[in-house]
C-alpha cells in the first residue's frame, strides 16, 4: 500500500507537472535582470534529483586549484566555521516542522526528500584539526552534541556562537579544544513554531558585540497567515551580553547565509526568494542588508513588482521595498556565502563565493554548484564565475548539494556538501 501511494502521488507530480508550459529559459543574473511575466499552475515543474556515490570523481575546480575530501561520513553537514588555531567546526542536522498545507506540499516534499540524503541528523558540532598543515585532517571528533538542528555558526569574544533551529547559544571555548568544556548557555530563544524555513543563518558584528541572525519565513507568500510570520523573514541583531534583540532588516523570505563584508563592516545576505510563478521568478538573490531595510516580502519581489498573490496587498510597503543588489537566478538555492580574499588567487581575490544547493521545481535544474560574484569597489560586478561545479550531471544524477562555505585565511575554501555528507576544501596549486 505504500508504494501504491508513493506511486500515485508521483505519477500526479508527473501529470500535473505536464499541465504547466514552464521550462527555464534564461538565468538570468545581476543588477539589473530582466524579469518574465508570472506563469501560474496547478504545481512547478519538479525534476527529481538522483542521488548518486562520488565513487572515484570529485567535483570540478578551475585550472590551478585542487579539490580534497577532508572529512566524510558526516551526518548532514551544513555550516562551516575555521576557529583562530585552524581547526575546523561543522555544523550538521537538518530540522524542520511544518505541517503539510495542501495536496501540493506534499507532493512537493516527496519530490525534495528523493534528492536529500538518507543520514540521520546529527544535530551536533564535529571538529576538524590538520595539525602538522599539510592539508590532510587527521582528527574527526564530536565537539559537541545533542543540539538542535545548528546551523548558524559564530566566534568571538573567547566564545563560539551556535545558532539551533529553537535559540542562540553560546560555548565558552579555549585555542585547542576539541570537545566543548559543558553545555552551552542559551542567550536567547529565536522563532521555532511551526518553523517551515529552519535554518537560522548567522554571522557576528565586527566587534563582537551582535550576532545577526537570519529567520526564514513560515510559508511561501503566508498561506498560513500573517499571523505565523510573526518575527520572521528578516535579520535579527542580538547582543549577546544580554540577549535583547531587534529587528535589523525586514522582508527578507529566507535569508540563509550572512557574511559581514571585511573593509567595510558592512552585512550582506544570500536570500531564497519565493515559488509557484515560474521557472525565472523569483531570482534568489545576494544584497547588501540596511539596518532598517524592507525588502519587499510578502508584497512585492525585486522591488515593487507586486505579488497579486498575497491578499491584501500593501502599497505603502511595496513603494518602501528595496530592490537587491544582485540576482542569482530563480530556484537556485543559495544557502552559503564567504567572502574572499587575496589568499585564493588574483583572480577570485575580490568578490564572494555562494554555495548554491540546487532547485528541485525547474524543467532545467539550475543551481548545484559553488560560484564566484567578483566584486569591484565594494560592489558586485560582473557575471558570477563558477567555481566549484559538477554536482550534477546532465542525466540528472547528483553525487553532492554544497551548502556553506568559508575562506580559510590559510588559502582554502571549503564546502559542506550535504548529499555526500562531505566536506571538501579547495586549494591553489603549487
Amino acid at each position: 500500500m505504500k508504494r501504491a501511494n508513493t506511486l500515485a502521488l508521483l505519477g500526479m507530480a508527473l501529470l500535473l507537472g505536464a499541465c504547466s508550459d514552464e521550462g527555464s529559459k534564461t538565468l538570468a543574473h545581476g543588477p539589473d535582470p530582466k524579469l518574465p511575466a508570472p506563469q501560474r499552475g496547478l504545481l512547478p515543474d519538479m525534476k527529481i534529483a538522483e542521488p548518486e556515490a562520488w565513487g572515484e570523481r570529485k567535483p570540478v575546480v578551475p585550472q590551478g586549484y585542487t579539490i580534497t575530501a577532508i572529512a566524510t561520513d558526516l551526518q548532514i553537514p551544513r555550516q562551516t566555521l575555521v576557529l583562530p588555531n585552524g581547526d575546523i567546526l561543522v555544523a550538521e542536522g537538518r530540522g524542520g516542522s511544518a505541517a503539510k498545507l495542501k495536496p501540493k506540499d506534499v507532493i512537493a516534499g516527496y519530490i525534495k526528500a528523493k534528492g536529500n540524503t538518507k543520514v540521520k541528523s546529527g544535530n551536533r558540532l564535529t571538529l576538524l584539526r590538520d595539525a602538522d598543515k599539510d592539508g590532510r585532517y587527521e582528527l574527526k571528533t564530536v565537539f559537541a552534541d545533542k543540539l538542535n538542528a545548528p546551523y548558524g555558526l559564530g566566534f568571538a569574544n573567547g566564545k563560539l556562537y551556535v545558532a539551533n533551529q529553537d535559540a542562540l547559544v553560546s560555548f565558552d571555548y579555549q585555542e585547542g579544544q576539541t570537545t566543548a568544556a559543558g553545555a552551552p548557555k542559551t542567550i536567547t530563544q529565536l522563532p521555532s513554531e511551526i518553523n517551515h524555513h529552519w535554518t537560522k543563518a548567522m554571522t557576528m558584528s565586527p566587534d563582537g558585540r551582535f550576532a545577526y541572525v537570519g529567520i526564514g519565513s513560515n510559508s511561501n507568500i503566508t498561506e498560513r497567515g500573517m499571523e505565523a510570520e510573526v518575527d520572521r523573514a528578516m535579520v535579527w541583531q542580538i547582543d549577546v551580553n544580554t540577549g535583547a534583540y531587534k529587528p535589523f532588516a525586514t522582508g527578507l523570505r529566507n535569508p540563509t547565509a550572512l557574511a559581514i563584508q571585511p573593509e567595510t563592516g558592512q552585512l550582506w545576505a544570500v536570500v531564497n526568494e519565493r515559488d509557484e510563478i515560474g521557472p525565472d521568478l523569483v531570482p534568489d538573490y545576494l544584497t547588501s542588508v540596511r539596518e532598517g531595510g524592507f525588502y519587499g516580502w510578502p508584497y512585492s519581489y525585486w522591488g515593487q513588482n507586486v505579488d497579486t498573490r498575497v491578499k491584501p496587498g500593501n502599497p505603502e510597503k511595496v513603494a518602501a521595498a528595496i530592490k537587491p543588489d544582485y540576482s542569482l537566478g530563480a530556484h537556485v538555492a543559495a544557502l552559503g556565502v564567504a567572502f574572499s580574499s587575496p589568499v585564493m588567487g588574483d583572480a577570485f581575490a575580490r568578490g564572494v563565493f555562494v554555495g548554491e544547493h540546487g532547485s528541485w521545481n525547474t524543467k532545467n535544474p539550475v543551481g548545484y554548484k559553488v560560484v564566484f560574484v567578483p566584486f569591484a569597489n565594494g560592489r558586485p560586478a560582473g557575471a558570477p564565475v563558477d567555481f566549484v561545479s559538477g554536482f550534477r550531471d546532465a542525466d540528472g544524477k547528483t553525487r553532492g548539494r554544497p551548502v556553506g562555505v568559508t575562506v580559510d585565511p590559510r588559502g582554502a575554501l571549503i564546502v559542506a556538501d550535504d548529499l555526500a555528507n562531505t566536506v571538501w576544501r579547495v586549494t591553489r596549486n603549487p
